[in-house]
């Protein structure tokens, strides 16, 4: 199942839709304006959160959370220093762990795990549509990988983690 994911262009406080296949809301991004720590909540049409993505302040290794009531909570870190080829890793409770690899900041990558894919963040698949990019989901899973709410919020933690690398690359 695709989704369409608007990147943030503005920092924490902007909320955003991820629409479906045929253009209709799905979830909304909620940035959470004013807090210490970049922070945003996953919610569903009626408003209803389905998951807190919340970066961990005063880490060794950038760290993004993600807690949700009810499904697997994960936590997305970067990799330690693999010369090979950017990494980041995410923490599902009670799952395999998945491991992210591509390019972060031109939104092409991979989500994967033992079991093969989870899911395919592409902007290339959208020239016209700026400012977006697609999360194309596994849902024919039967486990973890399969819940588009978790991975929508594992796009949005990576998201989260490599905007402060792309704000460096603009002001040298």
């Amino acid at each position: 199942m695709k989704f369409l994911v608007r990147e943030r262009i503005f920092d924490i406080g902007d909320d955003y839709w991820v629409l479906d296949e045929n253009d209709e809301k799905v979830y909304l991004v909620d940035g959470k304006a004013l807090r210490l720590r970049t922070t945003f909540e996953l919610k569903d049409t009626e408003g209803e959160v389905l998951a807190t993505i919340r970066e961990k302040m005063f880490k060794i290794r950038d760290t993004v959370h993600i807690k949700r009531e009810n499904g697997p909570s994960a936590t997305v870190r970067e990799r330690l220093f693999d010369p090979l080829r950017e990494k980041l890793v995410v923490e599902v409770d009670d799952a395999p762990d998945w491991e992210i690899t591509g390019d972060f900041l031109g939104k092409e990558y991979v989500i994967s795990d033992e079991n093969g894919t989870v899911a395919h963040i592409s902007r290339k698949l959208l020239t016209v549509v700026r400012d977006t990019y697609a999360v194309d989901v596994n849902t024919h899973r039967d486990d973890v990988g399969g819940d588009p709410a978790l991975v929508i919020s594992v796009a949005v933690a990576v998201d989260a983690l490599t905007k402060d690398d792309k704000e460096d690359d603009g002001e040298e």
